[in-house]
């Protein structure tokens, strides 16, 4: 009877290591046991991991010689002590992820073409920095970073770690500006940007997603949808404390900007141009945490955000 029992409990151990070693495998080879989120809807996105390649080494090269981009291509803007770069989203296609640093601040430039959500995030995280690479692996069609010191995974659009020893962890998001070339050229003029010298051979003037943000087609499984807007309708979302808005393009053509609101108690600024320029500020002028997203992306993961709309 005992060395039944004792048979019963070591297959019981085999068992489970077999699952987890399964597991493992299914997910590139991350450990998801502690997944915050349902394992079922962790997916492939294709690649494996690190197939889409992060940035660990930027370079950068003045407007000047950055005459390989056109007037109306789309780059993330980003700010800080003085220090203006631009990451053309033509380069952050092939990447997904750039950890750049300015000063003391390391940082990571984050796209997802799936979800067009551009987000700044510090990789300074409780006191320590962090260095992300692609996983691979997607939620809600958006992308899943992981940092490479303790292969957990981070969601970009639930803005926090879902699995692994980071679990729970937020990111904290930075403000940025999605502008085309032009116009972010032309405010700073002494402006950084991306090269292209990334050290990878990727063709940077072929767009691997073309015809995607037009389409109302959703590659990739989610679980929330609303149909109030086009699926790809750009939406800038500004964070204030607990709460967030999302400000629809088509809707602030509408209105004169900027735009004054308010959201959580925050008197904020919404600045836009038809061409694309889109930033967020407080009444004084200064950038607030805010980013653009496509808006069946946003809505899937916040489904009971605050929306604007120019009638009201």
């Amino acid at each position: 009877m005992r060395l039944f029992a004792l048979l019963f409990f070591i297959l019981l151990a085999v068992t489970a290591w077999t699952q987890t070693k399964f597991e493992i495998s299914k997910y590139n080879g991350f450990d998801v046991s502690n997944s915050l989120i349902s394992k079922e809807d962790i997916l492939s996105g294709g690649p494996p991991k690190d197939g889409i390649p992060a940035i660990l080494n930027p370079k950068f090269e003045g407007a000047r010689e950055a005459k390989w981009l056109n007037d109306d291509d789309l780059v993330s803007g980003f700010i800080y002590d003085g220090v203006k770069r631009a990451y053309p989203l033509r380069i952050l296609v092939w990447h997904e992820a750039v950890n750049d640093k300015i000063g003391d601040l390391p940082f990571l430039v984050s796209y997802c073409p799936l979800c067009g959500s551009t987000l700044i995030f510090n990789r300074k995280i409780e006191g320590k920095e962090y260095t992300f690479g692609i996983s691979g692996l997607l939620y809600q069609s958006d992308v899943l970073f992981y940092d490479r010191e303790t292969e957990s995974l981070w969601s970009q659009l639930e803005i926090k770690s879902v699995s692994g020893e980071m679990a729970g962890t937020n990111f904290d998001v930075l403000p940025s500006t999605l502008a085309t070339w032009r116009e972010w050229r032309e405010k700073y003029p002494d402006t950084l940007v991306l090269s292209r010298d990334t050290g990878y051979r990727r063709d940077y003037d072929r767009q691997p997603y073309s015809g995607y943000k037009e389409s109302r087609s959703i590659m990739f499984p989610i679980k929330n949808k609303n149909d109030k807007f086009h699926p790809k309708e750009k939406v800038l979302v500004v964070l204030s404390g607990d709460r967030a808005k999302a400000y629809p393009f088509s809707e602030l053509k509408k209105v004169k900007t900027p735009l004054a609101d308010k959201i959580g108690g925050k008197d904020i600024l919404i600045h836009f141009k038809d061409g694309d320029y889109v930033n967020a500020t407080d009444i004084s002028g200064n950038p607030i945490d805010s980013f653009v997203s496509y808006w069946f992306a946003w809505f899937t993961f916040k489904p009971d955000t605050l929306i604007f709309t120019s009638d009201k």
